[in-house]
């Protein structure tokens, strides 16, 4: 098992605890019959290399993990042992299968969105700030699927409300306050934190910075529960 996320991150412990039970339900179990190799990238590019190739050293007889960027640094790895994947957005789009009925290969799994969710949330932004005559899309471009992937639902949404959609790229955890600073000069400006397992890693900052900037914030998955009234901010 590769996970995105930190060992720290308690959503993360409980999909693992989920996932050992499920294979426990199905007559797995570890010490008996089952040998589980558990690593957490911490949302660390050099960090998901480094542990995918020691993962696909093990020669273990599947693989399973979390994220874009995890599946995508095992595909590089193996073409030989299954590989099954969570908490991917574009799996077609990411090159790891060339469809999503026949899959094919080695690599199959599960995608959580669909590219047109991209426009809806444009939508949802506009409804909660009607003064929003810009958005800015929050994500870590070594660890998120291609914004491509969801542009064009973006776009035309946005062309709609007659808003400007710009990419807001950052790239370690110190520079995610100065991007979201220098959006909050923009009175106009909103924020779209984009599926991105660096941003679901930094998600308490996130939150805190753009209730501190007043900027209405769409935040494509539950953050923080138990924070939801931080800031204008939609959870979808």
């Amino acid at each position: 098992m590769l996970m995105g996320f930190a060992e720290s991150d308690p959503t993360a412990q409980s999909w693992v605890a989920a996932f050992r039970d499920a294979l426990a339900k199905l007559g797995w179990s570890e010490g008996n019959n089952l040998r589980v190799e558990l690593r957490w990238s911490a949302a660390d590019p050099d960090r998901i290399t480094t542990l995918a190739k020691e993962l696909v050293d093990l020669r273990p007889d599947a693989i399973f993990d979390q994220t874009t960027p995890v599946t995508g640094a095992l595909a590089r790895e193996t073409r030989t042992i299954p590989i099954v994947f969570v908490y991917v957005a574009d799996p077609i789009g990411s090159g790891f299968a060339p469809s999503l009925a026949r899959p094919g290969g080695n690599i199959t799994g599960f995608t959580y969105l669909e590219p047109t969710t991209g426009g809806k949330w444009v939508e949802l932004l506009k409804e909660i700030a009607p003064r929003t005559t810009h958005v800015a899309l929050l994500s870590n471009p070594a660890t998120a699927p291609p914004l491509e992937f969801y542009m064009p639902s973006i776009q035309a949404a946005a062309s709609s409300f007659a808003v400007a959609a710009t990419a807001a790229p950052v790239h370690a955890r110190d520079e995610i306050e100065g991007v979201i600073a220098a959006q909050a000069r923009d009175p106009g400006c909103g924020l779209l934190v984009m599926p991105d397992v660096f941003n679901d890693a930094n998600r308490e900052l996130i939150i805190a910075l753009a209730a501190r900037s007043s900027i209405p914030a769409i935040y494509p998955v539950p953050f923080l529960r138990n924070q939801a009234a931080l800031s204008p901010m939609v959870l979808i």
